[in-house]
Order: C-alpha cells, then sequence, then structure tokens
C-alpha cells in the first residue's frame, strides 16, 4: 500500500499540459494564469502553448516565460469566399501540426482557451487518446467552442449565460482565470486624488474609436478647467497619431502602446473607459473597478455587448454602444462622476459581486479529475 501511495505521488510531481489558442489577450490571459496555477502546484511540470504564431502572441508568452509553438491556421467566419476558400484548404496542414506537437511533447492533457489554434489541436488531442477541454472566456461562446464542446470532455465557462449555448460536453462554471497579479494589492494602496484618473484601453490592439472619441471629451473637460489624471493604452498603430493630437492640443496624459502591468495600471485609477471582452469584465471585477464600457462592434455573435450587459446589470458599468460615442457625451458622463465620487465607489462594489479569484485553481482541479491525478 506504501509503495502505491508512493508511485501515486510521484506521478503528481509533474504534469505536462498542452494550452491551445490565441488570437487576443483575452484568450492567451486565462490560459497563463492556468499555466502558472499548474506550475505553482506541480512545480517542474510542462506547459506548452500552441498558438498561430501572431507576433502580439510570441511577446506576451516571451515575457510570461512559457515555451510555445506555432502551427498554421486561419478563421473562417467573416472573411470573403476566396480568403475562406484559402483558409479550408490550409486545415489539413493545421491538423498534421497539431499532430505533430502532440506527438512530440505527449501531453498527459489538453486545454482549448479559444481562438483557431484550439480547433486542431482539441480535435488531435481526442483522437490520439488524449483528454481535452476548452475553456470559453466570453457569455456568448465562439463558433471553434461551440463545435469543439462536441468533442472535448469538459467545457469550463465564465458566465452561467453561456451554458445554453453549447450543444455538448460536460459543463462546469468556473469563472474566467485572472493574473494573480490582479489581486495583489497591498503594493497599489494609495490615497486618492483629488478630481478623476481614468484608465482607457481598446484592449491590446487598441481602437480608434474610443481614442478619438475620448481625446475629445478630454478636450472638452480641459475647456471647463477640468484636468484628471489619465493613463491611456492606444495601441501601436494608432500610438503617435494619438501622442501628436495629445501634444498638439496641449492635453495630459501617460500615453504608451501596450501596457505591461495592466494590473498596476487599474489600481492607479478611479475608472475605466474601453472595450468589454471577458478578460476585462473579469479584471475589473476582480479589482472592483467601475467602467465606462464601449463593447467591439464587430465582435462575433455581438458577444461583447452581452459581456458588458452583465456587469452594468449588477451597476458596475456604465455602456455607450460605439454608434452612439461622442465626445460631448463622453465629457458629460465624466463630469457627472467627478460631481459625485460616492456613486463611483458604490458602482466598484457592485462590479465586484462577479469577480471569481478561484477560477484557474478550480479549472486545475477539474484537469487533475480527468487526468485521474
Amino acid at each position: 500500500m506504501g509503495r502505491k501511495r508512493r508511485s501515486k505521488k510521484k506521478d503528481r510531481d509533474k504534469i505536462r499540459i498542452i494550452i491551445a489558442g490565441g488570437g487576443t489577450g483575452g484568450h492567451l490571459f486565462p490560459g497563463i494564469a492556468v499555466g502558472r496555477e499548474i506550475l505553482e502546484k506541480y512545480p517542474g511540470s510542462k506547459v506548452i502553448f500552441v498558438t498561430g504564431g501572431r507576433r502580439m502572441e510570441t511577446d506576451i508568452l516571451n515575457k510570461s516565460g512559457f515555451h510555445h509553438v506555432p502551427i498554421h491556421v486561419e478563421g473562417l467566419k467573416g472573411m470573403g469566399w476566396r480568403k475562406t476558400l484559402g483558409s479550408l484548404l490550409k486545415l489539413p496542414y493545421g491538423f498534421a501540426q497539431a499532430v505533430s506537437v502532440i506527438l512530440r511533447y505527449s501531453p498527459q492533457i489538453v486545454l482549448g482557451v479559444g481562438g483557431y489554434s484550439s480547433g486542431p489541436v482539441c480535435l488531435a488531442a481526442r483522437i490520439m487518446g488524449k483528454p481535452a477541454a476548452i475553456h470559453e472566456q466570453n457569455s456568448f461562446p465562439g463558433l471553434t467552442n461551440r463545435i469543439l464542446s462536441r468533442i472535448v470532455e469538459r467545457v469550463f465557462i465564465s458566465f452561467e449565460e453561456s451554458r445554453n449555448h453549447f450543444p455538448g460536453g460536460t459543463i462546469n462554471l468556473t469563472g474566467n482565470p485572472i493574473r494573480k497579479e490582479f489581486f495583489e494589492t497591498k503594493k497599489y494602496l494609495k490615497e486618492a486624488e483629488k478630481g478623476l484618473s481614468i484608465l482607457v484601453s481598446g484592449g491590446s490592439q487598441g481602437a480608434m474609436a474610443i481614442n478619438r472619441a475620448f481625446i475629445g471629451a478630454l478636450e472638452l473637460l480641459k475647456e471647463k478647467g477640468i484636468y484628471p489624471h489619465v493613463i491611456h493604452q492606444t495601441g501601436e498603430m494608432d500610438f503617435d497619431r494619438v501622442r501628436g493630437e495629445y501634444r498638439d492640443k496641449g492635453l495630459q496624459g501617460d500615453i504608451t502602446p501596450f501596457i505591461r502591468d495592466m494590473a498596476g495600471a487599474y489600481h492607479e485609477v478611479d475608472i475605466f473607459i474601453g472595450r468589454a471582452g471577458a478578460g476585462t469584465i473579469f479584471e475589473l471585477a476582480a479589482l472592483g473597478k467601475p467602467s465606462i464600457l464601449i463593447p467591439y462592434p464587430y465582435a462575433a455573435n455581438k458577444h461583447q455587448d452581452s459581456n458588458a450587459r452583465l456587469l452594468a446589470e449588477v451597476g458596475g458599468a456604465i455602456i455607450v454602444l460605439q454608434d452612439e460615442l461622442t465626445s460631448l457625451g463622453l465629457a458629460d458622463i465624466l463630469v457627472k462622476i467627478m460631481e459625485n465620487k460616492i456613486n463611483l465607489k458604490e458602482m466598484g462594489e457592485k462590479a465586484r459581486r462577479l469577480g471569481r479569484a478561484d477560477a484557474a485553481k478550480r479549472i486545475v482541479e477539474y484537469l487533475e479529475e480527468m487526468m485521474s491525478l
């Protein structure tokens, strides 16, 4: 009996897992949170990410210290017939690459976190007899995950509302995994400053519509003698233009194409203005941070609208649709917020109701069950 216990303990010492997905930080960051949870619980484990090899994916994973392997995958939805045909022709090659990666690393389990690469990798894993699961970040699941739910053994969901959109699979509500630095508040706590401090971000890629509207709002606030402290993540493509507008219009702000310490940025401000990706929703909830959310209007199945509504319904956010977004309207909202900072604090407390600090831990526990650890 003692030998069996020692043997099982030895098996628990390390885990080999492939985490497949990407395309956006919203897909990658939950996978990173799960990977770190595994490495913390089982030091020396092998965590391999499989992505589409885009620069953003490579940069994020390199900075996070995870080994990653690219495969050739492209989306099928929302493209013209020529690009769709080209993507279809590449599917067998991408699948063959997925098989090769699984043979090379021999994972005990595969986790898909959304994005194009999760499809062929999870499919290959199941065909090769490997247990596989997927995690869906958004309230309305994407096409890849809806298909994969019929193939994988488990589906982890962030929002209870997404349960009814899956045609198959064993579904577990876990929440969206958040990196632990978002819960480490002690080094960021400081006395609230006079005025208002704002974090603006259109996501890792930026959002020109938000950038333009906010700069206009900042001009209007300046005319009223209001000078909020601003941290503005512009995205790489719009950085030079935004920086130039701040300079030419005499506006003040910390302007950057990409914020590496997003947790620190959240802690420095009173309110967030930006998109409504699932990762952002759960980060805001984890920190109890009020927000003005402007859902990306072209997101598949308008899932950002659904995400934003869930936070707004508990009183933690104000929603402004992009086709209704104006500098004047945004400035008016900010002036009203500044006139009633107590309400801002209440919004933050209500946002915290959606937070799930143990999401990564719960997913790892479910993965352990699947591996019979």
